[in-house]
């Protein structure tokens, strides 16, 4: 099951994707995509229903973060080999954890808004995992329980303030926009395994990332229970694993992202984003 939120920023309604590729609204048995939504007795049920007997979304409607704004937005750094390899960092004897602002996440195809005082805006296209029931000291068998669905992420970096400013990582990663998730919420039975995933991500049409998930130094379901010894996940929380090499900061020159430019990216069977980059505005 693919599941959505679509409509104008703030006013997202929740829907699935149909057989047929259209948006069916769900607010007639689901309030929104958050909570005990995300529970594996509620997504069973919205699994079952008829599909084609579901009111279609309005042609053409915006789509919104896959999640309304979660507790927790985690992201895993250095969490691909050739991805370390390419900055130059070893690889980590455990993960690299660092938080990303909750209210940072957009739309799929939200554009990128360009922060007051940055001067090297970067990309990270990534596989996020959705928290469906409350993990709590989770035993690394017991993971894939706890998860609700798989999303693609636009880890989207600004690595002056990251990198240059010293102290966390956080500084770098959750200004606003910063969190493109979606465009659909994509169900474990659905994906399927998540070990040989194809990733790629493209700027003004040049292939910038090509990698797999076949490469993750750390798996998602040893994230998750990683960090479950630390805190707990609730329901609607998202978990963000690691880019594959091709980021702007590891070209030699580097390259970031301008004014203009137009971001493309997928993993498989997670749809694809489109953004636009574009000045602050107030």
């Amino acid at each position: 099951m693919k599941l959505v939120r679509f409509g104008a920023k703030g006013e997202e309604k929740p829907g699935l994707v149909d057989a047929g590729g259209r948006v069916r609204d769900l607010t007639g048995h689901v309030a929104d995509l958050t909570g005990e939504a995300l529970s594996p007795a509620v997504l069973a049920r919205l699994a079952a229903l008829d599909q084609d007997s579901l009111p279609l979304a309005p042609e053409g409607a915006r789509l919104g973060p896959c999640v309304p704004q979660p507790g927790n937005f985690i992201a895993i750094g250095l969490n691909f080999a050739d991805h370390a390899a390419e900055t130059g960092n070893p690889i980590p004897a455990e993960p690299v954890v660092f938080n990303k602002a909750p209210n940072c996440i957009s739309g799929p195809n939200d554009d990128i808004l360009i922060p007051k005082g940055s001067t090297k805006l970067d990309w990270e296209v990534e596989l996020a995992f959705v928290i469906g029931t409350r993990a709590r000291y989770v035993d690394e068998k017991d993971a894939l329980a706890h998860i609700a669905g798989y999303c693609l992420c636009n880890d989207v970096s600004e690595r002056n303030f990251q990198m240059e400013r010293t102290g966390q990582w956080t500084k770098g990663k959750g200004c606003e926009s910063f969190g493109p998730v979606g465009p659909w919420l994509v169900t474990p039975d659905e994906l399927g395994d998540t070990g040989d995933l194809a990733m790629w991500l493209e700027v003004n049409g040049e292939r910038m990332q090509n990698g797999s998930t076949r490469t993750m130094i750390f798996r998602v379901p040893f994230l998750l229970s990683y960090l479950s010894q630390f805190m707990v996940l609730d329901p609607g929380d998202i978990v963000t694993t690691g880019t594959p090499p091709g980021v702007g900061l590891g070209y030699k020159p580097p390259r970031f992202l301008k004014a203009g430019d137009a971001v493309r990216l997928s993993v498989a069977g997670l749809g694809e984003q489109h953004q636009t980059v574009v000045p602050f505005q107030p």
